[in-house]
């Protein structure tokens, strides 16, 4: 059973005509997305500090906003001063080409403030204007600037207890990201996969069951693909479908986060089924009652905040597990 807050959005939307994703230009639909933010998201945490940092990479510059917890949350040691902490490196959701530091600024309030522990939102850049593999490449890049800066102590951040995170495409990023990763000296130690996006074919059964109705729709997908990879070639690709991937094994473990109502389903079950199957370490949490997109919407959908509780809690005990 659809979640009855989920359908009164859903209701809601087409009694306004709101216009789907695919017959906007991306510059319209980027907008669109930042000013839903307002109506579905609950307000902001407070928070000790937030941060921007320009990262100048050469060829092209890449913007990461920094979370702190308050002083309160963190951990300290015997001396008063602040310990260690672990930190988690996160991607926004948007299929590759909407969505910023913006849309998601309440959600990685609401996991630092929740966690006590620094997040990172990664302002990767977007298609179509930078196609595949351009978000990857800075999902990668910034993994190795903020362990980089973790190498000096009064950063404060232990660099063997750094999480990627994401949702939907930000999720796809994360995770071919500790692919990427998984033989560095130093490499993520946790992936919080939300509703990830982890097959570039799109042909799992959910796509179909799921595709019409439910917010996230096949021709939205498509043009979401269309932008970030526009040459089906590459679908199997594993840095755009992760689930292509030649091999799982030493990965770090994972908790995958499911909507039952997502067309992506089927492809976030079958990546951690991949990862179980491999030796690694994943919980597995399905809100049967959702839809893609959820965790994002604490304003008029009460399980989002509960999934959002959820990510706090593993986040906490990844973070345990590693001290």
């Amino acid at each position: 059973m659809l979640d009855p807050q989920a359908h009164g959005l859903l209701k809601l939307m087409m009694e306004y005509g709101v216009p789907a994703v695919q017959t906007q230009t991306p510059q319209e639909a980027r907008h669109a997305y930042l000013a839903r933010k307002g109506f579905s998201q609950p307000d902001p945490l407070e928070v000790g500090c937030v941060q921007d940092h320009d990262l100048d990479l050469g060829q092209r510059r890449l913007k990461i906003r920094e979370y702190r917890p308050s002083i309160k949350a963190e951990s300290t040691r015997t001396d008063g001063k602040a310990s260690m902490s672990g930190a988690l490196l996160y991607f926004h959701g948007g299929g590759w080409t909407i969505g910023d530091l913006e849309t998601h600024d309440v959600l990685c309030r609401s996991l630092c403030a929740g966690a006590g522990s620094p997040v990172f939102s990664v302002d990767y850049r977007l298609g179509p204007e930078v196609p595949f593999p351009g978000a990857f490449d800075d999902a990668v890049a910034s993994f190795n600037w903020l362990k980089s800066c973790a190498q000096d102590p009064s950063f404060g951040v232990d660099p063997k207890r750094i999480a990627l995170g994401g949702d939907s495409a930000g999720g796809n990023l994360a995770a071919a990201a500790c692919i990427a990763l998984k033989d560095a000296s130093v490499r993520p130690c946790f992936q919080l996969l939300i509703y990830p996006a982890t097959d570039m074919h799109c042909s799992l059964p959910s796509h179909a069951k799921n595709g019409k109705g439910f917010l996230l729709t096949k021709d939205a997908i498509e043009w979401f693909r269309g932008n970030y990879l526009p040459d089906p070639s590459m679908y199997d690709d594993w840095r755009a479908s992760p689930l292509h991937a030649k091999s799982f094994e030493g990965l770090p473990p994972a908790c995958v986060v499911l909507a039952g109502y997502d067309p992506l389903h089927d492809e976030g079950l079958a990546y951690a089924n991949q990862l179980s199957q491999s030796g690694v370490p994943v919980k597995v949490i399905n809100f049967e009652r959702q839809i893609h997109g959820f965790i994002t919407m604490g304003r008029i959908l009460d399980e989002a905040n509960t999934a959002v509780d959820v990510c706090v809690s593993v986040l906490k005990a990844a973070f345990q597990i590693q001290a």
